[in-house]
């Protein structure tokens, strides 16, 4: 699983994803699901967006897929990042290829057609993303987000919505206007710094309380840390919303860790923090298989 050069010069500093990740001690239930992961490129195939904000390494599909059996896990949920834009291409690929063991959240704007979003659907897409990190996007106009809303709703998608947690007052009437189920990226991206009980985290539990239709990923330990790569100080803010909501919480490696400078994680280790927070193995069924399962897989339920 060695990364390979792009056909892009990668933005400097960051760096590569961890080509020889340990072997997880925690071994995944049947069927798990890694719900939050990426592909980028490769460039010279698949082109990153010219409005992007950074380059990352390459990332394939079929390397995505090598992590994947390694970890132990048997599925993936493939969301597209800002560095590809809108063009949906490179997850198009992963899924055509993934013989049904993938899913995909893309990349759209007000202008995609219905018959790109029933084109997308076909493939295996079944939800689009919305970025409001300031550092990663511009500002997104929310009219225009409100219409792609109402449009993916027929199709039962969701929205994928990452944002950092000083930006939740702000945002949050708008959130809660948005007639699809929402699933929240890196638990909102609290300050772990903070006690769990402080005000910024109460309102992401307020929004989960107070809105059935929000979901939380229990995701990217390594991006909120101040601990290092035991993030002990992440587990009560994750254990708490896997306890409170075990219906609505998934989790995913974030392969390959895109924007990361201090330390590149070790995908094994990152395996190993799901008992931190998920202790019971009908917590960590529920995390890993059967919410990933009903929103992503519903046909096969029966």
């Amino acid at each position: 699983m060695n990364a390979v050069p792009g056909a892009f010069e990668k933005t400097p500093g960051w760096l590569d994803w961890q080509p020889n990740p340990s072997k997880p001690a925690f071994v995944p239930p049947r069927g798990a699901v890694d719900a939050h992961c990426h592909v980028f490129g490769p460039g010279h195939i698949f082109p990153y967006a010219p409005e992007r904000k950074y380059t990352p390494c390459d990332a394939s599909r079929q390397q995505l897929v090598a992590l994947r059996e390694h970890l132990g896990f048997s599925r993936n949920v493939v969301v597209q990042a800002t560095c590809h834009g809108t063009d949906n291409r490179a997850l198009v690929d992963a899924l055509v290829h993934s013989n049904g063991t993938m899913r995909g959240v893309g990349g759209v704007d007000a202008s995609v057609s219905d018959a790109e979003l029933e084109a997308l659907h076909q493939v295996g897409v079944r939800g689009v993303r919305f970025n409001f990190v300031k550092r990663l996007v511009d500002a997104l106009p929310r009219e225009p987000l409100k219409e792609i809303a109402r449009r993916i709703e027929p199709f039962g998608w969701h929205i994928v919505i990452y944002f950092e947690a000083q930006e939740l007052p702000e945002l949050f009437d708008f959130f809660v206007s948005l007639p699809t189920t929402i699933v929240v990226d890196h638990m909102g991206r609290p300050d772990v710094s903070q006690p769990v009980e402080g005000p910024e985290f109460a309102l992401f539990l307020k929004l989960m309380r107070e809105h059935e239709n929000f979901w939380s990923k229990v995701t990217c330990p390594e991006r909120l840390s101040q601990s290092g790569p035991d993030y002990r100080d992440v587990v009560p803010f994750g254990r708490r919303l896997v306890e409170e909501f075990p219906d609505r919480v998934l989790w995913g490696t974030d392969w390959p860790h895109p924007n990361m400078k201090s330390h590149m994680p070790d995908d094994g280790k990152l395996v190993d923090f799901i008992p931190k927070i998920a202790p019971t193995e009908a917590l960590q069924r529920k995390l890993l298989v059967e919410n990933p399962m009903r929103l992503y897989w519903p046909e096969e339920l029966g």
